[in-house]
Formats: C-alpha cells, sequence, structure tokens
C-alpha cells in the first residue's frame, strides 16, 4: 500500500516501504530518457531490497504537455502534489517564448522554499572529458536558490520605476557613480544572514556528515563587500558558533600558523590531522574557477551565492563530461521539500527518436534515492552506470567521442545499467 513521506520532529525524513512519488516527465527528449530512467531506479529498488520496497510512482502535469492538455504550464494540482508529498522527480521543461515556465521554477522556489540548488560534480571513469585528469574533480555544490539577484528585482531603463529609484538613489543617498543615468536599468541584489546562514549550515552538516575534508566559502566579497563579503564572514561566523568541535575555520588556520611559525604546503593535510576536522575556507569566485582547473583536488564541498552557483556548477560539470549526465536538486532541509532534475534542456529535435543520454535523469534519482536513505539502491546505480561507461556502451553524445565504442540506443542503455546492476 503506498503511503506518504514525511517529515519527522527529527528532521529527518519518514520514508515507507511504498512510497509515493511525483513525476513530470518533461518535454522533447523528456518522455523517452524518464521512461529508460525509471526503469533503472524500480530494477536498482527490486534487487536491493527483494520486494520489500517499491515506489509508487504518480505522474503530475508541467511544461508543454501540461499546456497542451489542460492549457496552464502548471496547474495547482501539480504544486499541490510537490506540497504533499515532499520530494518529485521531473525532466527538461520547455521554456515558452513570452515567460510562463520561468516561472514555474520562481514558485517552486517560492511556494516550496528550496533554498539549496544541489549539485553533485564527479567523474564516471570513461566519459569523455577536456580535463587531463579529470578524475581530480569530486565536489559538492551548495548554490543558494531564493536570493541574489534571482529574486528578479530589476527595473527597465526609462520606466517610472526606475526613474523613482534613480531618482532615490541620486538625491536621497547620495550616489554619484552611475554613469550614464539616462539610460541605465537597475537591478538589487538581496543577500540576508537568515539565507546565508541557512545555506552555509546546510553545506557544513553535508560535510561533516559525509566526513569530507573542507567547505570553501565562494564569493566576490572583494568587490561586494556588504553582500557577498558579509555572506563569507557570516559564513566563518557560523561555522565556528555552531560547528566548533567539528570544523578548522581558515582564520583559526591563519591563527595557528602564525603563533607556530609553520609553514605548511597542504592545509587541508595538516586540518585533517587537527582531531579529522572540516576545514571551512573560501576563495574569490575568478580565482576559484582557475583554480577548479588547475587543483580541483583541494575542494570537497562548495557554498556559494545564486549566480556565481550557476557558473560554477555548469563549468564543472564541464570538465566531467558535460552538462548532459549532470544530476540536480533542489531541496529545502528543514521541510523536507526536495525537487530532483534533469539540468539540461529539453532538445526538441531529437524528441521521439530514442537516441539520448538519460543520465541527467538517472543520477538525479540516485540523488533522491541518498535523499530517503535508501543507499543500496542508489550505490547499484552509481556503481552500474560508472561500469556501463567503462565497457564503452554508450549513447550517441559519448559514442562520437570515444575509439572502438558500442552505440546504444536511450532504451538500450538503460537496459545495459540495469544489466549490470
Amino acid at each position: 500500500m503506498a503511503e506518504k513521506i514525511t517529515m519527522g520532529s527529527n528532521g529527518k525524513l519518514n520514508v515507507p516501504n511504498n512510497p509515493t512519488i511525483p513525476f513530470i516527465e518533461g518535454d522533447g527528449i523528456g518522455p523517452d530518457i524518464w521512461k529508460a530512467s525509471v526503469r533503472v531506479f524500480d530494477a536498482a529498488v527490486e534487487k536491493a531490497y527483494k520486494g520489500e520496497k517499491k515506489i509508487n510512482w504518480i505522474e503530475v502535469l508541467a511544461g508543454q504537455k501540461s499546456f497542451d492538455k489542460t492549457g496552464s504550464w502548471m496547474p495547482e494540482a501539480t504544486m499541490d502534489a510537490f506540497k504533499t508529498y515532499l520530494l518529485s522527480i521531473k525532466g527538461p521543461l520547455t521554456t515558452p517564448v513570452g515567460g510562463g515556465i520561468r516561472s514555474l521554477n520562481v514558485a517552486l522556489r517560492q511556494e516550496l522554499d528550496l533554498f539549496v540548488c544541489l549539485r553533485p560534480v564527479k567523474y564516471f571513469e570513461g566519459v569523455p572529458s577536456p580535463m587531463w585528469q579529470p578524475e581530480k574533480v569530486n565536489m559538492v555544490i551548495f548554490r543558494e536558490n531564493t536570493e541574489d539577484i534571482y529574486a528578479g528585482i530589476e527595473y527597465m531603463t526609462g520606466t517610472p520605476e526606475a526613474d523613482k529609484l534613480l531618482n532615490f538613489l541620486i538625491k536621497e543617498m547620495g550616489v554619484k557613480n552611475i554613469r550614464f543615468p539616462e539610460t541605465t536599468s537597475l537591478g538589487i541584489k538581496p543577500v540576508s544572514k537568515q539565507g546565508s546562514e541557512r545555506l552555509i549550515r546546510s553545506a557544513i552538516q553535508h560535510a561533516v556528515e559525509n566526513k569530507l575534508p573542507s567547505v570553501t566559502i565562494v564569493h566576490k566579497g572583494n568587490i561586494m563587500k556588504y553582500t557577498e563579503g558579509a555572506f563569507k564572514n557570516w559564513g566563518y561566523e557560523l561555522a565556528e558558533r555552531e560547528f566548533g568541535g567539528e570544523v578548522y575555520t581558515w582564520n583559526q588556520w591563519e591563527r595557528t600558523k602564525k603563533e607556530s611559525g609553520e609553514a605548511v604546503a597542504n592545509e587541508e593535510m595538516k586540518i585533517s590531522a587537527i582531531g579529522g576536522k572540516v576545514i571551512i575556507k573560501d576563495a574569490i569566485a575568478d580565482n576559484f574557477l582557475q583554480q577548479a582547473l588547475l587543483a580541483p583536488q583541494d575542494y570537497s564541498v562548495i557554498a556559494t551565492l545564486n549566480l556565481n552557483g550557476d557558473y560554477i556548477s555548469d563549468a564543472l560539470a564541464a570538465q566531467v563530461g558535460g552538462i548532459g549526465i549532470a544530476p540536480g536538486a533542489n531541496i529545502n532541509y528543514l521541510t523536507g521539500h526536495a525537487v530532483f532534475e534533469a539540468t539540461h534542456g529539453t532538445a526538441p529535435r531529437f524528441a521521439n527518436t530514442n537516441t539520448m543520454n538519460p543520465s541527467s535523469v538517472i543520477l538525479s534519482g540516485v540523488m533522491m534515492l541518498e535523499y530517503m536513505g535508501w543507499r543500496d539502491a542508489a550505490e547499484l546505480i552509481t556503481n552500474s552506470v560508472g561500469k556501463t561507461i567503462r565497457n564503452k556502451t554508450v549513447t550517441i553524445d559519448f559514442y562520437n567521442l570515444m575509439k572502438e565504442g558500442t552505440l546504444l540506443k536511450t532504451s538500450e542503455f538503460a537496459d545495459e545499467i540495469i544489466k549490470n546492476l
């Protein structure tokens, strides 16, 4: 009998053996990759738990399919299902001209307050990559999902709102460095202490629970001192205040180094030796993007604001083979609500061709199973995807970049993963 996943009073999910989970198959290539992915999920759960556990999937509508059937890009029933069942998974969705689906993502973040965009980036052996040593990339990005410029507070030049704000800034606030006020559009970048702390807290908790070596707060605080700079400072303060016994901050490290007079080449190795603590450090965003190429092994968990996180997640995905196999999730760790999703587009010209790589949805499902605590099933899928790629039995995207590979259709790739479970 199917049941609902609930959030317990202890802040942990209560996951029954037969949970109901809504899915949106997606537009374009969505139906092809969902059909393949769901077979992999069901096979892994069956193999891991011998029939004791099983997911009850229910389809909800959003995107083009929803618009064609109901006239709405996202019916109320879909949002209600997301709220009721806590967890959901979706394929890629069409972005219609003139808006519509952008407001789906905004509505999901606002209605469910999904304040973490979680993007793990890990290399699978055999995946074509532009990097010399892509296996050194193994990071988890915690991207703040509700603030920063993605709050959407902006005003077009020439509108009464823009004129009013310009007038206030120049006359009331004494701003003198708006170079061309007659043609200036304006945007506002909100960054709050509460929003910063809950994001960074989630990142540190993840590192502590998974025994990861470091959390890097990535920011542009050298220029935006009271938004991104404050984000960094609030992060350090929170780490020392709430995780004193489990972390060692860069500030503490600098003090220790100065007192001891030591010059240690690899700070993380040194910190790990001090009671196995997680090191909390920071990096300016542009330098981080450089270091992620030069020394990716020095970074583990990344905590960053919305815009930086957008750039970083796609850049890191490219290092391990592209966004086509990158999984993602939007999570509220306080209420338990989470939406797991493909991070790529709909690729409409390949719709119904049964040719595209379903790995982004499959690996997002792995994240969902881990979030549910069904780690045995998640591990089976991860290992099988790795084996399938190492065997060079792949879809067209990887086949075109491999020597002596075997070309598989989307459904055949799923068959191979199931066989390798």
